[in-house]
């Protein structure tokens, strides 16, 4: 058992005394009752594991306190996420006359860890215009942001949409310091939701928010989660530092290196881009300044959301500057496919009304080089191959050989982004929506913005590979990069590379141990050193213990060749078609060149199952069906798949 020492009373008064308490700063009733409960001490947990267990969670996450009136929906907490995910039930969809929740949602089984990632754009901006008799109530904005939730939100996020955002004066005062003063009572919130349900051994809750950027109304998002209950006493959000690189300098000064304030940055949705987080923006292109940037984002920025409710950033077909066969399953849950004739909805520009929208199509092609698009958040605009995870780190290995540093070495995790608080809510045969406007069957089989409806999905997991269920021991893991993502079963994936892996060290009883004994595990480094000709991997993989067996094993393939192009491989492994409990192979790469820089991750793929819309197509009369339910526009299937963070070999 491990010693948890309540220090709520303490913790409060420190609290109060580094936020301060100015005169106009907001009193938050649901405050009231919280234990605030700091971080565990001393003793490990009676589970421990020095070989690690995989543990299951969602660390993108968000509540009523954020600005989306999605978020609005049911009107649920941070501490309603926190219970959900632990298996309490929680008001949900669908939305009475007036508004309110009338539905009940638990999930299927609790998770392991979670993190509530609200907004920290606007939490200022919110409280000022919903808290009567607030400084800014009456003003003439806070006043039309009440008429109607989806245009409140419209109307803040116009302001993220800019290279060069900046407060409202109207809201905020000339100085912005009236926001920051009311954020500090729902980062309160946020905070102490976490650290009173955070359980050390049985449930860990981490600190965080989420950066919030759309820059041409393109994703420019990332989730910043802090290793303990030390963190700023405001969110540094996209208003206060709009480029990455500005992000982790402002996060420096408030959370200095070697202080017991630690986080790092999680990049999502990289797949509505529009090229925007390509290395280097908006810096010197120097070779130092280039080095420092990469230097910064290797220690901050270690791993990336490969799958999410707004679709796949795996992989794309047909990028011109990378050389490899197609993959049909980059197609899984594709919200963008090259060549695409694509429909999305777009803001009615014709229209004064804010919440006019109308139906646009555009053929979806590859960004020019160097050259940034627009409208990624909406599903449109241009590709770019910085835009998905594999050949992002195709350009990582490229930059590595002129800089000595790579400024794309990500591991993978899956989160929900779910925004009514249902934290791992992935089973695509009870799946109840994520944003408002998916509340019920109909709805959720219609298209809706920001790639939701139809076009969205239930999300995945982030998985690790720890010691034991704790803050520090799954911080350490992010760190690493020793975490996979999944689509959204609880698949187990262990992937190990090596030059002297043993050929039967799937048949050992102590097969892990003696593959951290001889290789490296995902996330990790590979040098070219070692006795072997050909480079040796260990790939296992054991089933969610409530789905479907495993069905085949991949090596994905990457690497810069000696005439410096870009190139892919997907290598089957092994395959059981009816679907195993677990599968297992030491597999050598005949074609491994030591001079050559690459990467390699599995992939993890189950038997076909039912796409989670077809189950609401059940639910409701033939004679009310949608198109969607027959005309074939959705494939009726899906692979659910687990993808381990990648093994970098370097020649150097």
């Amino acid at each position: 058992m491990r010693i948890k020492i309540n220090l709520g009373i303490i913790q409060l008064i420190l609290l109060i005394a580094i936020t301060g308490c100015g005169e106009n700063e907001v009193k938050n009733p649901v405050l009231e009752g919280f234990s605030n409960t700091n971080a565990e001490i001393a003793e490990p947990c009676d589970s421990l594991d020095l070989n690690r267990i995989a543990l299951f969670g969602d660390l993108h996450v968000h509540t009523n306190l954020s600005h989306d009136s999605a978020a609005n929906a049911t009107g649920t907490t941070p501490l309603d996420a926190n219970r959900y995910a632990q298996g309490e039930t929680i008001p949900m969809f669908p939305l009475d006359a007036s508004g309110k929740p009338i539905g009940r949602a638990t999930i299927d089984r609790p998770l392991d860890f979670l993190a509530v990632t609200d907004h920290g754009e606007f939490l200022g901006e919110r409280a000022l215009c919903t808290t009567p008799g607030s400084p800014a109530f009456d003003s003439a904005f806070c006043t039309t942001f009440r008429v109607n939730g989806r245009q409140g939100m419209l109307m803040l996020a116009s302001v993220l949409t800019t290279e060069s955002p900046k407060r409202l004066v109207d809201v905020c005062g000339e100085d912005g310091e009236l926001c920051r003063e009311y954020s500090k009572t729902p980062w309160q919130e946020i905070q102490m939701a976490a650290n009173q349900e955070n359980s050390p051994c049985r449930f860990t809750s981490f600190v965080g928010y989420e950066y919030t950027g759309t820059p041409g109304t393109s994703n420019y998002h990332r989730n910043v989660i802090f290793r303990n209950s030390t963190v700023p006493k405001e969110p540094i959000s996209y208003i206060d530092a709009p480029i990455d690189s500005k992000l982790w300098s402002a996060l420096n000064k408030v959370c200095p290196p070697n202080s017991s304030c630690d986080y790092i940055t999680i990049p999502h949705n990289t797949n509505l881009a529009n090229g925007r987080m390509a290395p280097y923006m908006k810096i010197a292109q120097d070779l130092e300044s280039k080095s420092a940037y990469a230097i910064t984002r290797l220690k901050r920025e270690p791993i990336m959301e490969i799958f999410q409710h707004k679709g796949g950033s795996e992989c794309i077909n047909g990028l011109s500057s990378v050389i490899g066969a197609p993959d049909e399953l980059c197609d899984i849950e594709a919200v963008r496919i090259l060549g695409e004739n694509k429909t999305y909805i777009a803001p009615d520009e014709s229209s004064e009304d804010l919440l006019a929208f109308t139906q646009a199509s555009q053929i979806t092609k590859e960004c020019e080089n160097g050259v940034v698009g627009d409208n990624g958040m909406l599903g449109a605009g241009c590709v770019d191959p910085t835009d998905f995870h594999r050949s992002a780190l195709l350009v990582g290995l490229k930059e590595e050989q002129t800089t000595g540093f790579n400024p794309i070495k990500l591991g993978v995790i899956g989160s929900t982004d779910t925004h009514v608080s249902n934290a791992g809510n992935v089973k695509e045969s009870s799946w109840v929506g994520a944003v408002v406007g998916e509340g019920t069957s109909l709805e959720r089989l219609e298209k809706g913005i920001l790639t939701s409806g139809i076009d969205g999905n239930p999300g995945g997991l982030a998985g690790v590979w720890a010691e034991e269920n704790t803050r520090d021991s799954i911080f350490d893991a992010l760190l690493r990069k020793e975490v996979f993502g999944t689509s959204g079963p609880r698949i187990r994936p262990r992937f190990f590379a090596g030059w002297d892996i043993e050929e039967n060290l799937c048949a050992a009883p102590d097969m892990i141990e003696r593959a951290y004994d001889s290789g490296v595990p995902m996330g990790g480094d590979i040098k070219s050193l070692g006795g072997g000709k050909n480079l040796k991997f260990l790939m296992q993989a054991s089933k969610d213990p409530d789905g479907l067996g495993i069905e085949t094993l991949q090596l994905i393939k990457g690497w810069i060749d000696s005439a410096g192009a870009m190139r892919t491989s997907v290598i089957p492994v092994i395959s059981e078609k009816k679907g195993a409990d677990s599968l297992c192979k030491v597999f050598s790469d005949s074609d491994f060149d030591r001079s050559l820089p690459s990467y390699y991750y599995m992939r993890v793929i189950e038997p076909e199952s039912r796409r989670w819309h077809t189950f609401d197509c059940d639910r409701i009369p033939s004679e009310q069906r949608p198109s969607v339910c027959s005309d074939g526009t959705y494939s009726s299937s899906i692979r659910e798949m687990a993808w381990t963070s990648p093994i970098w070999y370097s020649p150097n």
